[in-house]
């Protein structure tokens, strides 16, 4: 970075609110720390589906979502339906392959775990702000 580069004011998400929806503890809260980093309002960590449903309910705006595939042994979809329909960016997070979203969400990016949680923090910036999760985000520019 040059010494003449302007840095950004305030950082990418500011503003913004991002739900989590994760029932590992400790994964919930290296998400909420990336996506506070980037200066991410959380929603949540949800711990189950019916908590995540509760906070979609109880209104505010959603910008963004981090999915748990697979939740205390229920699957995220009604949740990534949910989102969807309100056309709320998602990613999901899973132990298992892609094959196990189907066709229904094959176009949501997927983080195998264990994964960069800072990397999947500017995937979902890049989705937000651009509608592109492949998007390079220099949180410097």
């Amino acid at each position: 970075m040059s010494e003449f580069a302007p840095l950004r004011e305030e950082p990418l998400l500011t503003g913004r609110r991002v739900l989590i929806v994760e029932d590992e503890y400790f994964l919930a809260d290296d998400m909420r720390s990336a996506l506070r980093a980037l200066g991410a309002d959380i929603a949540g960590p949800a711990g189950d589906i019916d908590d995540a449903l509760r906070i979609l309910q109880d209104g505010g705006v959603i910008d963004g979502a981090v999915l748990d595939v697979n939740i205390r042994k229920q699957m995220i979809y009604p949740v990534a339906r949910e989102l969807q329909a309100r056309g709320v960016p998602i990613v999901f997070t899973s132990g298992y392959d892609k094959i196990v979203l189907g066709t229904e969400f094959a176009d949501v990016p997927l983080w195998e775990k264990p994964f960069d949680h800072r990397a999947m923090a500017q995937g979902l910036a890049g989705m937000i702000l651009h509608g592109d999760p492949m998007k390079q985000i220099d949180p410097q520019a």
